[in-house]
């Protein structure tokens, strides 16, 4: 590692997740919860095809958002070079998502949880 652990203050939390409830508008992908931690982020989403796409878009624009703030430097390293994906293949694969990231977290940080689905 070049650069120091990246954390993300109540400033950065913020900023990413606006930045990643803009991108999920944009695209017309349904946000249905969203929990930005101190380390990491967790968020469940419905959308088409193969999830890299849509997790690359979210550190971009979030990466993107953090540097027009100012509350970071171009060039900062934030993002692990991949992430964690997981397909949720029924309606009780997303209420048990939704539910981890929203209530199995620790105390709530960044958090955005859709008005309850069908």
């Amino acid at each position: 590692m070049d650069q120091a652990p990246y954390e993300l203050d109540e400033v950065r939390r913020d900023v990413v997740l606006t930045a990643i409830r803009q991108v999920c508008a944009y695209k017309k992908w349904s946000l249905l919860a969203i929990h930005v931690r101190s380390t990491h982020v967790h968020v469940v989403l419905v959308a088409a095809g193969d999830p890299e796409p849509e997790m690359n878009a979210f550190k971009s624009y979030a990466s993107r958002r953090l540097n027009e703030t100012g509350v970071d430097i171009p060039g900062r390293k934030r993002w692990a070079r991949h992430g964690s994906t997981c397909w949720l293949w029924n309606r009780e694969n997303v209420h048990d998502a939704i539910h981890y990231v929203v209530h199995e977290q620790g105390a709530p940080m960044a958090l955005y949880e859709a008005p309850e689905i069908e």
